[in-house]
């Protein structure tokens, strides 16, 4: 094999080298971002494991502290328990002895009864006992002197019996308002002997409230013995956690480090590479790739010529040609930008491209790039309007007017090559890469730098 072929077939290698090396550093960086991704929740994660870890400390104390109270309370409660136990005792007896009262006041009421029975009888004799007082005086009247005696002894019975009388009235009036008073009183210590009764009821559900009050405190201990079982079991498994999480942050760091020392060795694996692809395509040596610098070449032209007739013409000024501050459209995600020569480059120089691109089904392209990695235009597949909310898709299908930089469009627009043949990744946005092959044609206007003329390719 001659000098040549064996450079073509160096140049064809290291360009396959330079597409595997671009593959993988699309694969680095995409598992870098990931990485990256993941530390920034690890580190949300850890954040949030100190927070769980305050609670928990504070869920810790406050079982421990639960536990005491726990204890306390069912001391408080068993002393109370027995406290309350004697009181009721001493209402339950007493309550007793106010309902035995009622037979006894009742036995009091007969008794009084009884008196005033006698009372009346000792009225009835009174009353009885005066008539006869005053018809012994009548008779004593008849018998003249000699019944005198009689008389003053007449007059006396007489005397007697209505003081007797007098004296059974008042001890009737005594006796009726001791019945009326007997009997009010049994009336309120009958109804104090019904609420006693209740007491008593109320008595019995308090003592079986108060045993399942005891049970309550007895299961609540238990329970908040428990708790701070669990809580201390929990707090362990947490602060293993947290030193698990730690662990793997550091390890996380470290991996992302390393990650990106061998993303960075593929570069510049891929870059020279690259360099050793674009050699051989300097040489002008036949290989798979000349047939696509001929048309980034013929395109390149094409372009030149269609701007410097324009520039003639005043179609376009180099003011706008050369506009380099790019101003943001408001809304656009990503971010789309403005220049002066936008609006003819989308008017004129597009239709070129779609053209050009036609040529052939492996390219994926054509398309223009200032010196600061701006796209004014592009293909009609990729200038399609932006969707709103949708900047997965915009990355892929509305690339015109935004601005992308790598490695190697860089090195290419500060070069002075006829061309330049390199393998890069197309970014498409979230992560998202695809590997092309592009040839880059420098583009100058009025006698300066104005960029590049790209096409790009798929091998």
């Amino acid at each position: 094999m001659e000098n040549g072929e064996l450079l073509a077939d160096l140049g064809e290698r290291s360009g396959d080298i330079a597409l595997q090396c671009s593959e993988t550093a699309g694969f680095l960086g995409e598992v870098n971002r990931r990485i990256q991704g993941d530390s920034a929740r690890l580190s949300d994660l850890q954040a949030n494991m100190q927070t769980l870890t305050a609670s928990q400390n504070e869920s810790v104390a406050a079982a421990q502290e639960l536990s005491l109270t726990a204890g306390r309370a069912g001391r408080i409660i068993a002393e109370g328990h027995d406290v309350i136990t004697l009181s009721l005792g001493e209402v339950a007896g007493l309550v007793e002895h106010v309902t035995g009262l009622e037979g006894h006041l009742r036995q009091f009421l007969q008794v009084i009864e009884a008196v005033g029975g006698i009372s009346d009888q000792l009225g009835t004799i009174a009353r009885q006992t005066r008539l006869l007082g005053v018809n012994a005086a009548i008779e004593a009247a008849r018998g003249g002197e000699a019944t005198m005696g009689f008389a003053v002894v007449a007059e006396e019975i007489r005397r007697l019996a209505e003081q007797a009388a007098e004296s059974s009235a008042s001890v009737g009036s005594k006796l009726g308002q001791l019945d009326r008073d007997a009997r009010h009183l049994i009336g309120g210590v009958e109804a104090n002997i019904q609420r006693g009764r209740d007491v008593g009821t109320h008595i019995d559900q308090l003592r079986l409230s108060m045993a399942e009050i005891a049970s309550l405190v007895t299961q609540f201990g238990e329970r908040s013995s428990a708790i701070v079982a669990c809580t201390d079991e929990a707090d362990a498994h947490v602060a293993a956690l947290d030193q698990g999480l730690a662990l793997f942050g550091r390890s996380s760091t470290e991996s992302a480090g390393r990650v990106d020392m061998a993303r960075d060795k593929i570069e510049a694996l891929e870059s020279l590479a690259n360099d050793m692809l674009n050699t051989a395509a300097q040489s002008r040596l036949r290989t798979r790739n000349s047939h696509y610098i001929a048309l980034a070449e013929d395109g390149a032209a094409e372009v030149a010529a269609l701007i410097e007739d324009a520039l003639a013409r005043g179609e376009v000024s180099q003011q706008a040609l050369f506009d380099r501050s790019h101003r943001p459209i408001a809304g656009s995600e990503p971010t789309q930008y403005q220049t002066g020569f936008t609006a003819y480059a989308d008017l004129r120089v597009r239709p070129l491209l779609d053209r050009h691109t036609a040529k052939d089904a492996t390219i994926i392209g054509c398309c223009l790039i200032d010196m600061d990695g701006y796209l004014p235009t592009h293909i009609s597949a990729r200038s399609q309007p932006q969707r709103i909310g949708d900047p997965r898709w915009n990355m892929e299908h509305a690339r015109n007017r935004q601005i992308f930089m790598d490695a190697q469009t860089r090195r290419a627009l500060d070069g002075d090559d006829d061309f330049y043949l390199f393998t890069y990744r197309q970014n498409l946005g979230e992560g998202r890469y695809r590997a092309l092959r592009s040839v880059f044609v420098p583009l100058r206007f009025a006698g300066r730098r104005w960029g590049l003329y790209e096409v790009g390719y798929l091998i």
